[in-house]
């Protein structure tokens, strides 16, 4: 999986844990596209703070996944769900299997 992706998908489980700082620059640099330098100039620090903030972030991210597993259970179930989905041929029960999905 890209580490973009991952990330943005890591601060949806784990975003609450972070400093709002960190959780910022994330959110910024990962899902709404931001540069360093624009993330800089609209939080009023260096480039360099907001640098740390995001390798402090990142860090965080992953080390919270390495212990919990949330997001590697989450899409293990995902991928089950997805087989069931297609090898059922009752609509309803793929309706309800979609609905979890």
């Amino acid at each position: 999986m890209d580490k973009n992706i991952r990330l943005s998908m890591l601060l949806e489980l784990y975003g609450k844990l972070l400093t709002p700082k960190q959780y910022d620059a994330i959110d910024f640099y990962y899902n709404q596209n931001l540069s360093l330098g624009e993330i800089a100039e609209n939080e009023g620090i260096t480039r360099q703070g907001v640098r740390k903030n995001l390798l402090e972030a990142e860090k965080n991210l992953f080390d919270y996944e390495s212990k919990l597993h949330f997001l590697d259970e989450r899409l293990a179930r995902n991928k089950l769900l997805e087989e069931l989905i297609s090898e059922t041929k009752d609509s309803k029960l793929k309706e309800k299997l979609q609905r979890l999905l």
